[in-house]
This record gives C-alpha cells, sequence and structure tokens, in this order.
C-alpha cells in the first residue's frame, strides 16, 4: 500500500488522532434580555421625541417666529451612535473596549442592504417629438407642390383612359365663354344651372369641413391625452397666497379652472389668509398663473347667490361676502401672490378639492400630511 503513488498517510487511521467531542457553550444568563431592553429604550426614545413634536405642532408654535429660529446645543450622543457606544457620551470613542463595532452584540453587520432600483427619471420623458412649424409661405409652397402632383397624376390617368374628364367648372364669370350658344340661346337657364354647381360646391365644401371635425368625445379625448403629455415632460408646483376668498365667484373660477387643466392641488381656506397650491404640466401651470395673477379681480366683490343647505363654506361668516349686517365686505386690499414656483419630481396630490381651516395648526397639520407644512410658514413670512 505504501508503493502506491495515490496513498495519503494522513488518511490512515492509526496515524490519524481521535476524534475529539465539542463541549457545549452556554450564553450567560440575561444577554438577550439586555439587547432587546437596549431596543425598547431606543423605540420608547423616539416615540417620546415624534409626541413632542406633534405637541409642539398642536400648540400652535410658529415656525417663523424667534423660537423656530433657536439653535439647541448638540446632545452628548446622537441616536444613531447610542446602539455602538456604550456609554452615552463620545469621550469613549477612542477606547475600543466601549466601542461595538464588531461581535455579536454589535449591530454593525457585514450584509449590505441594497436599495430598491428605480427607473431613471429621464426615461420618464422620452415624448414624441412634434417636427419643426412651417411658416406661410412654405406652408403654400408644400401646397402647391402636393396639387400640381395630383393634377398630373390625373391627367395622365384621363388620357389612359381610366377616368373619365370632369366636367367643366362653371362659374358667373365664365358663364358665357364656356356654355358659348347655349348661354345665348337660353340665358335663364344657363344660369339657373350655374347657381345649382356653386350651391352644390359649397355645400360639398362644408359638408367635407362637418365630416373632418371631431365629435365633442374625441375632443375631450384629445384634450387629455395632451395634458398627459404635458405632464409628463415635468411637473411644475405653483403655491400662491390670497389675503381673502370671501367672493364666491374667485373660489369657483379658481376651482372649476384646475380641473378643466387637469391640475391636482388643494385651496387651503383660513379666516387670516388663503393659500392655493397646485401642481401640473408646464402649459397648464402657465394658463393657471395667467388665470391668477392677471385675469381675476380680486378686489371686486358682490352679493351672495343662494347655497344649499349644510354647506360647511355657507357656514363660516369670514367666508361670505357680507358680514353681520349684511352690507358687503370691502375687498380694496384683497390681492393675490406669487410665493413659491418651481419642478417637482411626483405629484404630492391625488386630485383637486378644497379644505377649509379654521387654525393655522389645521392648516399644518394637513401640509404635514404631503410633506408640504414649510409652506404654511412661507406664506405667513410673505408680506
Amino acid at each position: 500500500m505504501k508503493a502506491n503513488p495515490y496513498f495519503d498517510p494522513r488518511l490512515s487511521t492509526s496515524a490519524g488522532r481521535s476524534r475529539m467531542s465539542r463541549s457545549l457553550v452556554f450564553n450567560q444568563k440575561g444577554k438577550y434580555v439586555e439587547q432587546a431592553n437596549k431596543l425598547r429604550a431606543q423605540a420608547r426614545l423616539e416615540e417620546i421625541k415624534r409626541e413632542l413634536a406633534e405637541a409642539a405642532r398642536r400648540a400652535g408654535v410658529d415656525e417663523n417666529s424667534e423660537r423656530g429660529f433657536v439653535v439647541h446645543a448638540p446632545p452628548d450622543v446622537e441616536w444613531w451612535d447610542e446602539g455602538i457606544l456604550e456609554d452615552k457620551t463620545y469621550d469613549c470613542i477612542d477606547n475600543p473596549a466601549k466601542v461595538k463595532l464588531s461581535g455579536e452584540g454589535s449591530i454593525v453587520t457585514p450584509y449590505v442592504q441594497h436599495p430598491v432600483l428605480l427607473k431613471p427619471p429621464q426615461e420618464q420623458r422620452l415624448i414624441q417629438v412634434k417636427p419643426l412649424y412651417l411658416t406661410q409661405k412654405e406652408q403654400a409652397k408644400l401646397r402647391r407642390t402636393r396639387r400640381a402632383a395630383d393634377l398630373k397624376e390625373t391627367q395622365a390617368k384621363i388620357r389612359l383612359g381610366l377616368e373619365p374628364p370632369p366636367p367643366p367648372k362653371i362659374k358667373r364669370g365664365n358663364m358665357m365663354r364656356v356654355m358659348g350658344e347655349q348661354a345665348i340661346a337660353d340665358p335663364t337657364a344657363v344660369e339657373m344651372l350655374v347657381e345649382s354647381q356653386i350651391r352644390d360646391r359649397a355645400e360639398a365644401h362644408e359638408r367635407a369641413n362637418e365630416e373632418r371635425k371631431l365629435t365633442k368625445e374625441q375632443r375631450l379625448e384629445k384634450l387629455a391625452h395632451q395634458q398627459q403629455m404635458d405632464a409628463q415632460k415635468g411637473l411644475h408646483m405653483c403655491v400662491f397666497k390670497i389675503d381673502s376668498l370671501a367672493f364666491g365667484k374667485h373660489r369657483y373660477r379658481i376651482d372649476i379652472t384646475a380641473k378643466e387643466h387637469a391640475l391636482t392641488g388643494v385651496t387651503i381656506m383660513n379666516p387670516q389668509m388663503n393659500l392655493v397650491i397646485v401642481e401640473g404640466g408646464a402649459w397648464s401651470i402657465d394658463k393657471y398663473k395667467k388665470l391668477m395673477l392677471n385675469r381675476i379681480k380680486w378686489t371686486e366683490n358682490d352679493m351672495p347667490s343662494s347655497v344649499r343647505e349644510g354647506n360647511r363654506e355657507a357656514e363660516a361668516q369670514w367666508l361670505q361676502s357680507v358680514d353681520a349686517d349684511g352690507n358687503l365686505k370691502d375687498l380694496s386690499f384683497n390681492k393675490c401672490q406669487l410665493i413659491f414656483e418651481g419642478e417637482v419630481k411626483d405629484r404630492q396630490f391625488r386630485r383637486w378639492s378644497s379644505k377649509v381651516c379654521e387654525s393655522d395648526g389645521e392648516a399644518r397639520d394637513f401640509l404635514g400630511r404631503q410633506k408640504l407644512d414649510s409652506l404654511w410658514a412661507l406664506a405667513k413670512s410673505a408680506e
């Protein structure tokens, strides 16, 4: 066997060592309980911080006040380092024994969390590019060239006998020259024939125009498609601050124009000021800006029309165009300001809506759900 060149003496039972049984290793009592307590303490700390922030928001703490700009002292240890350091301070960072970067009890592991793959934003804006528009002279030249080619093709078919020659086009100016002796013999009949042909050509022209005209459903579908393609080029957001929306006509025009242009957003009505947040395509946003800044006369006011029972807007006295005595409110001070304009990545609102907020805290809570609560502070700071 030893002469065999493929023999390995290490595999021999006589040369190998006997296998030793592995001893049991028990965890110390309370090891995982201590780790669970640390996780509960950290979660409880986060909950306390969240409750304090919510209480401050409900108390009506204004973000643009002096208290909102106070710079607090840095903590002894940041919350993301509490699970790594044994002491609640950074003084032990030079001691490797108190920094848990490795081991079983450390929160740092060799595993890598890969982020979710997202589509490149530029691919979402790949739309069909329209050709350049021709000038009036270029359009006329192209039309003449196309008609000349069609005429040559028709004349060739007539010469080959594939099509019958068209009847002469009789008009009032060439009636005597085309009809000849017949026009001299019976001018009344020839004139009636010319008038009937002129009338038939006009009717055929009108009928062709009606056939090319889109129906109401087709027009709406085409408009919706254009608005969708406009939004795919990039979403824009505008925020308007309005002093008063007591006149119902102003609220109606704000609402109906946004829906016609497929815009999303919200109108926040408050006794102190009103905020209009609108988002959509560039073309629709441009039209809406012209409405808000140029077309609507914010200083006009009129008597209110009849409203439905139970309408919350009608119940609020500060949303009516008349005061408690029945007199028209003075809106000569009323104005509209564009306080923010920019491009956004995604829509923050699913549809267009209106919201009545009696207090600042309620308005900030509503905007906080869409992470836009900073716009309320920006509107209050705008003059």
